[in-house]
């Protein structure tokens, strides 16, 4: 079997010339060596072994049918990524239900499913066994091997996969030791907000080694609240997210984090005296309740806030709005938007995950399928590599 020792996400930017040439291939369609060779600025020599390897682990093919002779000499054949050897299992853990998925090398899911079961509601371990049952159905019947699993959640998690969630009701619960007892290989264990930045940076061509790298810097609110970005090594979690002064809010002395999270948020409503018991059910009262409106927007404009102290501090080209603070809150996302323009005023993209669903796919595949992205050469079964 790989090794099963990493239980923390990395998130960094493939660094092994396999890695590399992976990551080229599975984005692109068809690649020849040379066009390797160009975007990841390796020696010949260097790439011919990483693609040999990686072929030999089943991860790339060549195709042969596809050449075009391009005059004498050896011909260049084109290289792609092969059928998916393997199948990588990714969770996104909400506090009222989760999401389930598998997804093949190049990140497609295969099966998905919704657990809805309350993850504030039950105790730990038996919300891990539903957990650990959810993954289990979705992969019956298929016939490639699961080589990883990875779990997206909120609150704060340690190099050993062990869980603090306040919003959960969860302390030290370790969730990388129950998932690798259960299924016998490599789990991958992270917080969301750096998870839904690692799926951006998943997705996008690497930095040429003689450019620039843009930051993207993706600001999450939710369940929990949150900042992290991108570089050219990796992702990176923001520190303590800058407070803002009082507010109608009556948020003085609390932290964003704590203050501006969906649960904290409706508490803070509750005690001016309007009850919701969710942001959807707020958002609602908010079209004939101005009072409502006032204190969403103030969420809004606290978020803002924020956002440009991180940004001033980043300097990102892209801004990426991820959680249902934007994503159910046109109104409110409009007065984010107002709002950071005047505190942040440079120019920069803002760009919506524009759904609670893209959300948690996203966390779920980045944490699904980092071990792959970083290091495909270990998950080669020893079988296989022998």
């Amino acid at each position: 079997m790989p090794n099963q020792a990493q239980f923390s996400a990395s998130f960094a930017r493939p660094s092994t010339p396999a890695a590399k040439c992976m990551h080229h291939i599975r984005l692109g369609q068809q690649l020849i060596r040379n066009e390797l060779v160009e975007a990841t600025a390796l020696s010949q020599p260097t790439v011919t072994r990483a693609v040999t390897a990686l072929m030999q682990a089943g991860l790339v093919r060549e195709r042969p049918d596809l050449t075009q002779s391009t005059g004498p000499g050896r011909p260049n054949i084109p290289l792609e990524l092969a059928p998916s050897p393997w199948i990588h299992a990714g969770v996104a853990i909400g506090t009222r239900s989760s999401y389930i998925a598998l997804f093949d090398t190049r990140g497609r899911t295969l099966r998905d499913s919704i657990l809805e079961k309350s993850a504030i509601e039950l105790d730990p371990d038996t919300f891990l066994e539903h957990l650990i049952a959810g993954v289990n159905r979705l992969t019956t019947g298929i016939d490639l091997p699961l080589v990883g699993i990875g779990v997206a959640t909120s609150g704060k998690v340690t190099t050993s996969g062990v869980v603090t969630a306040n919003n959960l009701g969860w302390n030290a619960v370790d969730i990388a030791g129950r998932m690798n007892y259960q299924f016998s290989v490599p789990a991958t264990i992270a917080s969301a907000i750096p998870a839904i930045a690692a799926s951006e940076l998943q997705a996008a061509p690497l930095p040429r080694p003689d450019k620039n790298t843009p930051v993207t810097l993706t600001f999450y609110a939710d369940d929990s609240v949150g900042a992290a970005y991108s570089d050219s090594t990796g992702v990176h979690v923001v520190g303590p997210l800058q407070a803002a002064g009082n507010s109608a809010l009556d948020t003085h002395g609390m932290s964003p984090e704590d203050a501006l999270n969906t649960q904290g948020f409706l508490n803070r409503v509750s005690d001016q005296g309007i009850y919701a018991d969710t942001l959807t059910d707020l958002v609602a009262q908010a079209d004939k309740n101005n009072k409502a409106r006032t204190l969403l927007d103030e969420r809004a404009a606290l978020l803002a806030h924020a956002a440009a102290a991180a940004a001033h501090d980043l300097n990102p080209s892209t801004l990426v709005l991820s959680g249902s603070a934007f994503s159910e809150d046109q109104k409110g996302r409009s007065v984010f938007a107002a709002e950071l323009k005047k505190e942040y005023n440079r120019d920069i993209e803002l760009r919506l995950i524009p759904t609670h669903r893209e959300n948690v796919r996203a966390a779920a595949r980045a944490v699904a399928l980092d071990r792959l992205l970083n290091t495909p050469l270990a998950l080669v079964p020893e079988e296989a590599a022998s």
